[in-house]
Order: structure tokens, then sequence, then C-alpha cells
């Protein structure tokens, strides 16, 4: 039997797409020489709100992705979103890295760099602006970015903010009658 009419298998859909952040040969001096190892820091995220950051380290780059996979599982989040946005603005610092988060209009896009744009992506947010300011270290802005996105609070949309203001008005004028 040829290879083309054997039936082919499903590939099942990962729950969770995946992006490598950062590949880092990490050398250790010994008596006998280098010794090589591996560290991963990868993002992954269901693009509906879940979002995490990993870091591996191994003795080759398969087994270090997959430790950093297993460790971004660990530290999943949810992400509070409004239409295909964030809430309110939000401006965290995190060891050196600072990042600062800023709702943007429909259409705008992600306004962001390498490791703030991946991470906001893979949460499923659409539109943001952000500026990610002192360290460059790809690392420290994903983890600073997602403590700034565990940080927004839970957003109301204007009809049920509204809503709830009636509520109290009627409330209020049936307690003076």
């Amino acid at each position: 039997m040829s290879r083309d009419n054997r039936p082919r298998a499903k590939k099942e859909k990962p729950e969770f797409d995946q992006k490598l952040l950062d590949l880092a040969r990490v050398t250790r001096v010994v008596k006998g020489g280098r010794r090589f190892r591996f560290r991963a820091s990868l993002v992954i995220g269901n693009r509906k709100g879940k979002v995490g950051v990993g870091v591996g380290k191994g003795a080759d780059v398969s087994d270090s992705i997959k430790k950093a996979y297993d460790d971004a599982r660990k530290n999943l989040i949810d992400v509070p979103m409004l239409k295909n946005t964030i809430a309110h603005d939000v401006f965290i610092k995190m060891g050196s890295a600072k990042v600062m988060l800023k709702p943007a209009a429909k259409g705008r896009g992600i306004v962001a760099g390498g490791a703030v744009r991946a991470v906001v992506d893979y949460a499923g947010i659409k539109d943001i602006v952000s500026k990610s300011l002192g360290t460059a270290n790809k690392l420290n802005v994903a983890r600073a970015t997602v403590k700034a996105l565990a940080s927004l609070r839970e957003a109301k949309s204007r009809e049920e903010r509204t809503g709830e203001k009636k509520e109290r008005k009627a409330k209020d004028s049936s307690v003076v009658e």
C-alpha cells in the first residue's frame, strides 16, 4: 500500500497556542571545560482571555521548551476584557521592567513591542496601546505585562453600570414613599 492511500490521523489542535520569546544557551564552566544548557522563555494562551509566561531549562532545546510550556500552564491568568480591549489604563513596575497598557479604539490594533505584543496577542486582546520602559529583557517585560493584565479590574459595560443606577433610583424612590 502506498503512502498516499493510508488513512490519515487527524492532528488535534492544541489547547493553547505558544510562542517562543527567547532561547538562550547558558554556559557553566567546570574543571573539564564548559557545560551547555538551554533556557527557553515561552508565552502560551488560548486567545480567549487566558495567558501565561513560563521558563524552562534543559540539556536540549526541546526539553527546555517542554519545561517552559509546563511552567506557563502553572502560571495562567484570566484577563478581563471589555469588547476587544482592556477596561482602563494600567502601569506596572516589576523589577526594572515598567509596562504601560492603555485601551484603544476598535480597529486600532496592537501597538506594542515584541514581548508585550506576544502576551496581549495570546490573551486575545485585539486593540491596545502599550509602552515598555526600563529593561529590554524579554522575560521580565513579559512577566510585567502578565502582572499588569492580572491587575485589571473586571470590566462593566455602560449598560450594566446605568442599569444598576436605575435599579438603585427605583429602590430609593420606593423607600421615600
